[in-house]
């Protein structure tokens, strides 16, 4: 798709093929704590701290769900332990200056193709190190390119209704506002606030 909106000059190539990642000097571990004494601040967090962990609970239970990894009673065995690797990952993108790092439900990609393990995300992770050093190539990829696989994101998730009480109306309509609310706020959090 990208090479196809090349021809007409949709998508235009970059001169830099391959580059090295720029210094985060200029940000890494650069904290100013003269905010804490502005209210503002403090709605800031708590936004940031809530659209985090609704992020990963969502994740956590539908990923975990379509691997059928939950207990009898519906819960994540050792979900404490998930957490704190989020936790994590959150401080240290934090520190360095990036935005908010959390488990996204594209893992269901992973599952999906039969990645279970944590050598799943090993390798990703292995990969998206890999693809520092080629980010310039991703500036190219236009919106419409990816958008295939989004469909397929979207696709696993839906597959979750089956699962649906329908002939219970206090599961269905707040099921139903969830989605809503996810479509028109591009945004899981925002659905399952």
């Amino acid at each position: 798709m990208t090479v196809l909106g090349m021809i007409p000059g949709i998508t235009e190539f970059s001169d830099r093929f391959f580059s090295m990642p720029s210094s985060l000097a200029p940000i890494a571990l650069r904290f100013d704590f003269s905010f804490l004494t502005n209210p503002d601040f403090y709605v800031i967090m708590f936004t940031f701290f809530f659209t985090d962990f609704f992020y990963t609970v969502s994740t956590l239970v539908g990923v975990s769900s379509w691997a059928d990894l939950l207990d009898e009673q519906g819960r994540l065995p050792r979900s404490k332990h998930t957490l704190m690797a989020d936790f994590i990952a959150t401080c240290t993108g934090a520190a360095m200056g990036t935005s908010i790092m959390t488990t996204y439900v594209d893992s269901a990609s992973g599952v999906e193709e039969s990645g279970r393990t944590g050598l799943t995300s090993v390798v990703v992770a292995g990969l998206f190190l890999l693809a520092v050093f080629i980010s310039s190539i991703a500036t190219v990829i236009p919106g419409y390119a990816t958008s295939r696989a989004l469909i397929m994101v979207g696709i696993f998730m839906i597959q979750s209704l089956r699962y649906l009480e329908f002939e219970n109306w206090t599961v269905v309509a707040p099921a139903a506002v969830t989605i809503l609310m996810m479509t028109f706020n591009y945004s899981i959090a925002e659905g399952i606030v």
